[in-house]
C-alpha cells in the first residue's frame, strides 16, 4: 500500500513553514585546513558547490546536514582561535553510538578534548568537546539517551490529512491530538500491513 504523506501536521499559529536543519556555515581562514578536518576528524565528505560565488569556500555533507566553510577576506578578518575548551561555548553537537571510539581516533589525532556528563532522572549523558581548527566548537554526544519531552502537552493545534488517505487510516488519525500520536500510529499500520503482506 503506498501511502505517502507530505505535510500531515498543521499548525494554528504563526509559524514557519519550515522543515529541518539545512546546514551550518562556518569562517575559516583556510578552506582547504578546514575541509581536512572535517572529512578526517567527523567523516563528513565534499559535494558540489554552486560555481556562481565570488569567494572561496567548500560544502560537505553527511549525518543529514551541510556544513558550508567560507574563507574569511583578510587574516584580520580570520575567527580568532580559542585556547580553552569551554563547554558552554556556541557549537555543533553530533549524535554518537561509541564515545570511546571517538575518544580514542581524537587522542591518535593529537587532538585536546574535554568531557562532561549531564544527569537526568538516572539517565547518563557523555559528552566530549573540542575544536576545529578555527576554534569553533563541536561537541560528541550520546544525548539520544534522554527522551525529548515537550514543555507543553502538545504545541501542535489541528492536524490536516490527505483528502486521499485510505478509510482505515483515517479514522484512526481522527482520535488523536498529536503528531506523535501521528507517527506512532502510521508505523503501527505500517508494520501491520507488513506483516499482513508476507503471510
Amino acid at each position: 500500500m503506498g501511502l505517502e504523506i507530505e505535510r500531515v501536521v498543521e499548525c494554528e499559529s504563526d509559524s514557519l513553514p519550515l522543515l529541518s536543519l539545512n546546514h551550518v556555515s562556518f569562517v575559516c581562514k583556510s578552506v582547504s585546513e578546514s575541509v581536512r578536518f572535517y572529512e578526517e576528524v567527523l567523516g563528513f565528505v565534499m559535494i558540489k558547490r554552486p560555481s556562481s560565488f565570488k569567494f572561496e569556500g567548500a560544502w560537505l555533507f553527511n549525518y543529514g546536514i551541510g556544513i558550508h566553510l567560507l574563507e574569511c577576506n583578510s587574516p584580520a578578518d580570520a575567527p580568532k582561535k580559542k585556547g580553552v575548551i569551554n563547554p558552554k561555548d556556541n557549537h555543533i553537537s553530533f549524535q554518537c553510538s561509541d564515545m570511546q571510539l571517538v575518544m580514542r581516533k581524537l587522542e591518535a589525532m593529537n587532538i585536546d578534548y574535554v568531557t562532561a556528563v549531564v544527569e537526568e532522572g538516572g539517565v547518563k549523558v557523555d559528552q566530549l568537546f573540542f575544536h576545529d581548527p578555527d576554534g569553533y566548537m563541536v561537541e560528541i554526544c550520546n544525548c539520544d539517551n534522554l527522551p525529548v519531552l515537550p514543555l507543553s502537552a502538545c504545541p501542535l493545534k489541528k492536524l490536516v490529512y490527505p483528502k486521499d488517505l485510505p478509510s482505515i487510516y483515517a479514522k484512526e488519525l481522527s482520535k488523536v491530538r498529536c503528531a506523535a500520536q501521528v507517527e506512532t500510529l502510521l508505523m503501527e499500520s505500517l508494520l501491520t500491513d507488513m506483516i499482513n503482506i508476507s503471510f
